[in-house]
């Protein structure tokens, strides 16, 4: 246990500083913004092209991983839905928290986590299930979300803007483009390897220290929120007490059993991929859904508080599912 945690302290320690930082105003909130838009859009997409590229593109479409994987995301988020969903958490609410139980923070933290600790062979698995989370299950909360509407902003428009912000989104297209690199055995230049190779090397520390920054953020929200209205309470602890204990603890077993079960029918499932997949599931939540919700009207303080305390509880919990798979 000690072994492993004498990999994971740094990462954790690196997200608390981010925390530090802004709390204290030694990072103003103004600048988290500019940092989310270097890590989201330079840093992190050539440290995904960079382990595209170098790992065999086998690994990236193993079938039988992606089928379990993504099986185990639509029961997950359709148990998710169904426990939360009650007369104050309606679609929008609700989906946007099955979106957090299900979406592990395998962009900014899982893949370098990951590979420090099981090596560059964990790369691929990990881009799998990425790509599951960032272009599947996204997009199917986003427009599960609009079912509170009606009429012209119903789920057909959600749809369309679920595939527009697919598109845009720089991660999928970095992944694509190191998968094509890596099966067409491409050779770029050395001064554009370079280039990428430096942008990669900074996504691990600027990412995770973005994520404390923008939990902190979701804390000085709350305490602004506080002040200007001393009425204004937080929901029950339930509503989002929950959808914690269905990331961090059900999520991990649900992929072990299912892939458990996988092997042994005989279908191809890799057990060192079904490894990689179950540490990827025991991840905290990932914090760009704090952002979707924003930006699709939900309650982002909901999911700040659950990407808030899932990464504070993993430092414990995953560490525990790293040593007891060991």
């Amino acid at each position: 246990m000690l072994e492993v945690l004498s990999v994971t302290f740094p990462f954790f320690a690196l997200v608390l500083a981010g925390y530090a930082a802004a709390v204290r105003r030694m990072l103003p909130i103004e600048a988290i913004p500019g940092l989310n838009t270097f890590v989201l859009y330079f840093a992190l997409p050539c440290m995904l092209f960079r382990f595209g590229a170098s790992t065999p593109l086998d690994k990236l479409l193993d079938a039988p991983l992606f089928l379990t994987y993504l099986g185990c995301a639509l029961m997950l988020l359709a148990f998710s839905l169904a426990f939360s969903l009650n007369r104050r958490i309606r679609w929008n609410d609700g989906s946007f928290g099955a979106l957090v139980a299900v979406f592990p923070n395998t962009g900014f933290m899982g893949v370098p986590l990951l590979v420090a600790l099981l090596g560059a062979s964990a790369a691929g698995p990990a881009i799998v299930t990425l790509t599951i989370d960032l272009v599947i299950i996204t997009s199917l909360c986003i427009a599960l979300s609009r079912l509170d509407s009606a009429g012209s902003h119903g789920a057909g428009v959600a749809a369309r803007n679920a595939l527009k912000g697919m598109l845009v989104n720089p991660m999928p297209w970095a992944i694509g483009c190191g998968a094509l690199t890596s099966g067409l055995q491409l050779q770029w230049p050395e001064p554009a390897l370079k280039t990428v190779g430096l942008l990669a090397d900074a996504a691990s520390p600027a990412a995770l220290f973005t994520l404390g920054a923008v939990l902190a953020r979701s804390t000085l929200r709350h305490h602004a929120a506080l002040q200007a209205d001393p009425a204004h309470q937080r929901p029950p602890w339930t509503d989002h007490g929950k959808v914690v204990a269905i990331k961090l603890l059900l999520h991990p077993i649900l992929v072990l059993v299912v892939g458990t079960a996988v092997i042994a029918l005989g279908w191809g499932l890799d057990p060192y991929a079904l490894y990689v997949a179950v540490l990827v599931a025991a991840l905290p939540s990932a914090s760009n859904v704090v952002m979707l919700a924003e930006r699709f009207g939900a309650d982002s303080g909901r999911i700040a508080r659950i990407v808030l305390e899932t990464t504070a509880l993993s430092f414990l919990t995953f560490s525990a599912a790293v040593a007891w798979l060991k």
